[in-house]
């Protein structure tokens, strides 16, 4: 078993800060758009999703930025489903620069579906729907090193850790 690739990107140059990294707010597009492939995959694609009336909402999203990446960097994602219920789906995904093995940046999501003819409320997974975010769950690595970390400073004697100078 291996977790998916289900997107492939190049840094592009308008996606570069003044320290000639890619910028922070840009990882969360490049797992944004790999979220979009993961749609895809399961059934939720434009068409799929203009002919049942149904998308996928994001309600949580973390990342942790682990190395630099450049200019002109060729990356990857590759993607696991952690958990699902009948409604919502636990999605972890790891960013790799070309073909390297240790990840530049993890990101895990809360993804909700919505029926968008009723309000965008939430709304059960269509059977087929279901079967291929399962599959993808069963074909999963587990192995999400990154996911269901807090932040936070540890604080001393009770006292918040925002309080004390540094």
């Amino acid at each position: 078993m291996q977790n998916a690739t289900i997107h492939r990107d190049i840094v592009k140059p308008e996606w570069v800060d003044y320290n000639g990294h890619l910028r922070d707010a840009f990882y969360m597009l490049i797992f944004s758009l790999a979220t979009d492939a993961f749609m895809d995959r399961i059934g939720l694609d434009e068409a799929g999703r203009a002919s049942r009336g149904r998308s996928l909402f994001t309600l949580e999203a973390h990342i942790n930025y682990l190395h630099e990446i450049k200019e002109g960097a060729a990356v990857r994602v590759e993607a696991s489903v952690l958990a699902f219920d009948a409604k919502r789906v636990h999605l972890y995904m790891e960013m790799f620069e070309g073909d390297g093995s240790e990840p530049v940046s993890a990101s895990e999501q809360m993804l909700l579906h919505v029926d968008m003819t009723n309000g965008a409320k939430a709304a059960l997974f269509d059977t087929d729907i279901a079967a291929r975010i399962e599959e993808m769950h069963r074909e999963s690595i587990t192995d999400a090193r990154y996911a269901g970390r807090v932040i936070g400073l540890p604080s001393r004697s009770g006292s918040p850790a925002s309080t004390r100078p540094a």
